[in-house]
């Protein structure tokens, strides 16, 4: 027992480290979002002594960092909802029908996530290009599926390998189509898969900033965390300012970690003991 209690002291001291390591930057974030540049100026470490809601209000209006959360609302809202219809349709095929090709279909889309972004943006740009869809928000969103759908299949397959094929078979035999199938038993089935996924993709699409630098080049259409990294160059002497657009910015992650951190949790082993 007095084994035990030691060992879980020496996992929570590096635990502790790394938690502090990871809230100090967020909370210095806070503190210097809320100073006045004399402030920041004369003391950047210390502690605030009035509360500059100004910085932030600024910061959403002026600098136009309204527009640009709107931008990344719009353009994860719908790269998630279209990642998770093809995603757990592809994953019900995979997993549960039996065609000629499948298992091969399966290792591409195994392959294409060890592809990284770098090696296929320029012929993306292209492409994108050529279609006109550069600087526009179908074009991000195509892009977005394209780079984050290998991904969800992977996981959704995984997860759908996991349910018995009897209940498959059972559903036909009360007279279900393969969509009837798929619409009234693997989508309910896959709901808290849908979900883990979901979260994943909205972090990895809300936090993308290659993507989105390639897709939308004019300042209107920017997404929220290209704003974000314009703020430097354009306020490098109001960094106030600077420090409230990047809280706005982490805010919604911060809450989707700290509401959804179970989700979150179950998302990443989804695909760890099957398939």
């Amino acid at each position: 027992m007095a084994g035990r209690h030691l060992g879980n002291r020496i996992v929570a001291v590096p635990m502790a480290v790394l938690a502090l390591a990871t809230i100090y930057p967020l909370m210095f974030t806070a503190n210097v979002a809320m100073k006045s540049r004399r402030e920041y100026i004369l003391d950047r470490f210390s502690l605030t002594s009035s509360l500059q809601w100004d910085n932030i209000v600024k910061a959403w209006s002026s600098v136009g960092m309204a527009r640009y959360f709107a931008n990344s609302l719009l353009v994860v809202s719908v790269s998630v909802a279209l990642l998770l219809l093809l995603g757990s349709m592809a994953g019900f095929a995979l997993s549960q029908l039996r065609f000629r090709g499948s298992k091969a279909l399966y290792l591409v889309c195994i392959a294409a996530l060890l592809i990284p972004f770098q090696v296929i943006m320029v012929p993306l740009a292209r492409v994108m290009a050529d279609a006109g869809l550069i600087d526009t928000y179908p074009g991000l969103i195509l892009a977005y599926v394209a780079q984050f759908l290998p991904f969800t299949i992977f996981l959704m397959t995984s997860y759908y390998k996991g349910i018995p094929a009897e209940i498959v078979d059972a559903a036909r035999i009360d007279g279900n189509t393969t969509y009837g199938v798929y619409l009234r038993i693997m989508l309910p089935m896959g709901v808290p898969a849908l979900l883990s996924v979901g979260i994943l993709d909205t972090l990895f699409c809300w936090n993308d900033v290659l993507i989105s630098l390639l897709m939308m080049p004019s300042a209107e259409n920017r997404t929220l965390m290209i704003g974000v990294t314009s703020l430097r160059g354009q306020y490098s002497d109001d960094i106030p300012t600077f420090a409230s657009g990047v809280l706005i910015a982490a805010i919604p992650v911060l809450m989707v970690y700290l509401f959804l951190q179970r989700q979150i949790a179950d998302g990443v082993t989804a695909g760890s003991t099957k398939g």
